[in-house]
């Protein structure tokens, strides 16, 4: 019986994980730090309290209840041997197999950005969310104690990239401050609330068509948001951030949507890496050199029909996942690996409350407004991983869109209220 190791439990490690479970010959092993498996491209409503966190992280025991030939282990990968095909992990532990597949995800990229680490949110995964969401109710709670610090930015958001990521966030929460509940939090002057989105290109959402990218500019901006393309955030301090024109905006809470790198395993394989850290594979996903490894998902460079790496995408990561699986039985039965076809269902961004864009197929089929936004949910429903999730999804967004939304709003990281608002220093919030 073959021994598959699977590092990582995204998009792709868990779609390869679930095609091999169904296959009793082949015995897998399950490796992730956390032990759930999350929805990234919901994380910014968990953020925004419009979804609880149950709602976007699932446990991986349960989705891969029923297959005996699967094994879950908890552990931080940090080191791998592709020679042998072997893990280590943080704790100490070592897994090898006779195949290895490298699914490890994504982190940050601050592009060397000086205090950007240290003193911003980044929002790509679950505990990133629960951070900022913390962060935002602790300000707003701040603000209303004392309605002086709206002076010192507490009622100011900066937005660092203006890709799907940063996009949505702004939309939601320009959405957010203008159905703002102020017969709850009484003292605090939404007017004096800004959110700033920054980035160094030219327009939003790149890789749209440029009829998307206007949409989604004019829908923000009627939401209140102020945006400064072409433009970086050069430094970020505490209680600032200083951008690239020599201007600076008061803020407490700092939202980098900048972009990704591969995880920091990438950087202990010792090969060489590409583009953003992550690793080039060969069409059918393998490491070329390494027999019997394979890179998926956000953590490789895997090229689409034009050449060209495709997008860090959900879509890309779960069919990339499913096509690995299937070139493994192939390995299994002896038979010739395929490589990779992507198929390309196309690319949506959510504005916010009724507006959002889509570019649907491979041959960019244009859709805008509400029928975007309904095709948005729908789409985002059916990658959750089971019906009981699609269903509570909808209820907390039917919930939100008339008004009452379900998700608590609550304060759980309270260390990220511990601000000294005096000097423009505090405790770093990442």
């Amino acid at each position: 019986m073959k021994h598959v190791v699977i590092v990582g439990g995204g998009f792709a490690g868990l779609g390869c994980a679930r095609k091999l479970a169904s296959h009793p010959d082949v015995r897998v092993t399950l490796l992730d730090k956390n032990n759930y498996h999350q929805f990234q491209p919901l994380l910014y409503q968990v953020a925004g309290s419009a979804l609880s966190p149950s709602n976007v992280a699932f446990n991986l025991r349960n989705v891969l209840f029923g297959h005996p030939n699967v094994d879950i282990k908890l552990g931080e990968a940090v080191a791998a041997d592709l020679n042998t095909r072997a893990v280590r992990t943080a704790e100490g532990q070592t897994y090898q197999g006779d195949i290895l597949v490298l699914a490890a995800g994504s982190q940050a990229n601050f592009f060397d950005t000086p205090g950007a680490e240290q003193h911003s949110y980044p929002l790509y995964s679950l505990r990133d969310a629960q951070k900022l969401r913390s962060r935002i109710l602790a300000v707003l709670e701040l603000a209303d104690r004392d309605p002086s610090l709206a002076e010192k930015g507490a009622l100011h958001f900066v937005i660092v990239g203006g890709g799907a990521t940063g996009t949505e966030m702004a939309g939601a929460f320009g959405d957010a401050l203008q159905r703002f509940p102020k017969e709850k939090v009484v003292n605090v002057d939404i007017a004096k609330a800004q959110i700033v989105l920054v980035d160094a290109g030219s327009a939003l959402l790149n890789g749209f068509s440029h009829r998307a990218q206007a949409y989604a500019a004019s829908n923000l901006e009627q939401r209140g948001v102020r945006l400064c393309l072409e433009t970086r955030v050069k430094e970020v301090h505490p209680g600032h951030v200083v951008l690239s024109d020599g201007s600076r905006i008061d803020t407490r809470t700092v939202i980098w949507a900048g972009g990704l790198k591969a995880s920091s395993l990438s950087q202990s394989l010792g090969i060489e890496t590409g583009h953003g850290g992550r690793i080039d594979v060969a069409p059918d996903l393998t490491v070329p050199g390494f027999d019997g490894v394979y890179a998926l998902g956000d953590f490789a460079n895997i090229a689409g029909k034009n050449g060209k790496p495709l997008p860090q995408l959900a879509s890309v990561g779960e069919q990339s996942g499913k096509w690995c699986a299937r070139n493994i039985l192939a390995d299994v039965a002896g038979k010739q690996r395929q490589p990779f076809a992507y198929f390309d269902k196309g690319i949506m961004a959510m504005i916010g409350r009724n507006a959002a864009v889509a570019e649907v197929g491979e041959h960019r089929h244009e859709l805008e407004g509400v029928i975007a936004f309904a095709a948005w949910l729908g789409v985002h429903a059916l990658l959750l991983t089971s019906m009981q999730a699609r269903l509570e999804a909808f209820v907390e967004w039917a919930w939100d869109y008339f008004g009452r939304p379900t998700s608590d709003a609550i304060l759980d990281e309270p260390e990220q209220a511990n601000i000294d608002w005096g000097d423009d220093d505090e405790r770093p919030a990442a």
